[in-house]
């Protein structure tokens, strides 16, 4: 069976569907924040797969569309980059980032390790590495193609199984290591009841805006729907022109670098307005559909040859995310209560998603006290500053 790009995108919207409705009766989908297009797209990746097993049937998809949704969704999270809430963070974002960047790095030498001793090429190993991990299935379904591309057979399926396995450990190990560091050094105790250095209103970056009467430009939707249209054609043109460097780049490198610097143009010379909320609602969108077509065509029996090698990979990688939270983490963030809970975080999206991270810091506060630093900083490393530096890191491990 062959379906055209339309019939593609129908199916990818049906299993939208079917994982939102599956979220809502499977709760443990819902505790470990799988992402419904992961959930709907697998079964229909299922389907392909017990078809492909009994020879029966083979499904051919047209999946044009898939690139198109990830480059707007890549664009929208560069209107994310604000240079003012990097100003505003202070010290505690700069480690926060800096931590984040050095997780990145050990994440892809660790696979890359791992796959060497196992007689691998190091670019099989890249599908351990922080493509899946930090970067998630979004990012798994930007780079795998460009493995695949490059000779690592089935990437982007095996990037996709290591973006699961991580959403789910980030899930498991964040509040045990955080509620170990909070018990062994007494930090509940000692917590002052003086108001926390950060405040909400300190990181507001963005006043409620109120609906404007429709003009020539239309809403704000409208003008938001254009500067992200406007932002990701200029971006492709410039990933055309990156590439003619002869180096490997994601197609939405681009889209990623002009929506930042349209962000901070609007951000310091209030020459014009960016509307984020309608930009990320965009982006939320671009990333359900580009989600849900990359994991409806997903080979799955690309998995066999390769599953002990991965498994044996994140085994490593799960190790070493426990050991940096709790020895390192903890203690360039300053050994107190925030830190952490900020550890926590950390677990969260260094292995899984922001989501997860969100949510290992509501099951530790929950148990003892609310971190604002975390609640504020976690949401703000995770949607401006991974992306980038994630992107930016794997492109340099994949050319050099």
């Amino acid at each position: 069976m062959k379906f055209d790009l339309y019939q593609t995108l129908a199916i990818a919207v049906v299993a939208l569907i079917a994982g939102h409705l599956l979220r809502r009766y499977i709760k443990v989908l819902v505790k470990f924040c799988i992402p419904a297009p992961v959930i709907g797209g697998v079964l229909f990746s299922l389907l392909t797969l017990a078809g492909y097993v009994s020879g029966i049937w083979t499904i051919d998809y047209d999946d044009t569309l898939k690139q198109a949704m990830m480059v707007f969704f890549f664009t929208s999270v560069g209107f994310t980059c604000n240079l003012k809430v990097m100003k505003q963070g202070g010290k505690t974002l700069a480690v926060l980032v800096a931590l984040t960047f050095v997780i990145i790095l050990c994440q892809n030498f660790i696979s890359i390790g791992v796959a060497n001793a196992l007689g691998l090429d190091r670019m099989t190993g890249l599908t351990a590495g922080s493509i899946p991990l930090i970067g998630g299935h979004g990012t798994s379904g930007a780079f795998g193609p460009i493995l695949e591309n490059i000779g690592v057979n089935g990437a982007t399926t095996l990037c996709t199984a290591a973006a699961t396995f991580g959403l789910i450990a980030g899930s498991l190990i964040g509040g045990p290591v955080a509620e170990r560091l909070i018990e062994k050094h007494h930090l509940f105790k000692t917590l002052s009841n003086e108001p926390q250095d950060l405040s909400p209103q300190y990181f507001h970056t963005e006043k409620d805006e109120e609906e404007k009467p429709i003009d020539a430009l239309g809403n704000s939707y409208t003008i938001a729907l254009y500067q992200l249209i406007i932002a990701a054609g200029i971006g492709t043109g410039i990933s055309y022109l990156l590439s003619l460097a002869g180096l490997t780049f994601p197609i939405y490198i681009g889209g990623l670098i002009v929506g930042a610097i349209m962000r901070n143009i609007s951000e310091f010379s209030k020459l014009y307005t960016v509307h984020m909320k309608p930009i990320n609602l965009f982006g939320d969108y671009s990333l359900s559909l580009f989600l849900g077509i990359a994991m409806c065509t997903l080979k799955l029996w690309e998995l066999w040859d390769l599953a002990l090698p991965l498994i044996l990979m994140l085994t490593a990688q799960l190790t070493f995310m426990i050991l940096f939270a709790y020895f390192i983490a903890f203690r360039m963030l300053g050994k107190d209560y925030d830190a952490a809970v900020l550890t926590a975080g950390i677990c969260g999206f260094g292995m899984g998603a922001t989501p997860n991270a969100m949510a290992n810091i509501q099951a530790v506060c929950a148990k003892y006290q609310p971190s604002i630093k975390a609640y504020l900083l976690i949401p703000i490393v995770g949607s401006m500053f991974v992306d980038f530096l994630n992107s930016i890191t794997i492109t340099a491990f994949i050319n050099f």
